[in-house]
């Protein structure tokens, strides 16, 4: 039976930790600062709450705040996903049509430096306080970072390399999928951690508009009632969706382009 070397990952986990070590004292620090300056500043808890305090009651609290936590997780996932799926095709289609760059993109620039928030209260006025107008709202989101960024990659090859490619037998379908495409991935990937970093706004703000349910309408609910602590809790979880969808598109790039610049250094 063949031996198991544990060597490499152990090796791998103390440069790990090594790097690490910096943000473990930081984030520790800030916590504790936090901690114990309510005490030395004498800050009323019904303004802001130590971190032990928002330990313990969203604990308390904790089978809401996880259901809550599906629902924002599950708008905020589908409409990313559903952002991809339509942003990619269009960068594409757009950065290939004269076209379509000449009246399309135009349109798209103007309308990303509309607010999007600012669509919320019409879309659930229009179709009410379900699943959809959430979906829609971070679909908008993360739509106009990522296929602005796909525009952008699709026309970043060089005139010169393509026709290289063509010259040396390459057609145009087999250009695409090994010089092209692998060259628009790294600016793709741009796009997507932007749209990832701003899904859960989204997701939030549609919920603060008009929801029943989710951890916008619960941090709403609980700071009107006076409830820092529990907002905090419900902000605790809200970042952890955000980190989680940053934290796939993150590991997917790794596995799609571990040879770019960007991914070695990281």
């Amino acid at each position: 039976m063949a031996s198991f070397d544990k060597k490499p990952y152990f090796a791998a986990l103390k440069v790990h930790l090594k790097n690490s070590w910096m943000f473990v004292v930081f984030f520790v620090g800030f916590f504790l600062f936090w901690e114990y300056s309510i005490q030395w500043f004498d800050i009323p808890r019904y303004i802001l709450t130590p971190p032990s305090l928002i330990v313990e009651k969203g604990a308390a609290d904790l089978e809401r705040l996880l259901y809550y936590t599906y629902v924002t997780g599950f708008e905020t996932l589908l409409g990313f996903v559903i952002a991809i799926v339509f942003a990619l095709p269009l960068g594409l289609a757009i950065a290939f049509s004269s076209v379509l760059k000449r009246t399309l993109y135009p349109f798209l620039v103007c309308i990303e430096m509309v607010p999007k928030i600012a669509f919320a209260p019409l879309f659930i006025s229009w179709l009410g306080f379900g699943l959809l107008p959430k979906v829609i709202i971070v679909f908008l989101v993360c739509f106009f970072p990522i296929v602005l960024n796909a525009i952008l990659a699709f026309n970043s090859l060089s005139e010169e390399l393509t026709l290289f490619s063509r010259s040396t037998g390459g057609g145009a379908w087999r250009t695409f999928l090994k010089i092209r495409l692998p060259a628009a991935l790294p600016q793709c990937f741009v796009g997507f951690k932007y749209a990832a970093i701003n899904a859960t706004v989204g997701a939030a703000i549609a919920e603060f508009i008009g929801s029943d349910e989710g951890l916008g309408f619960y941090i709403q609910i609980v700071t009107g009632n006076m409830r820092p602590d529990l907002a905090f809790a419900g902000i605790f979880f809200l970042t952890l969706i955000g980190l989680c969808l940053f934290g796939i598109v993150t590991i997917a790039e790794r596995l799609m382009i571990p040879w770019h610049i960007s991914v070695r250094r990281g």
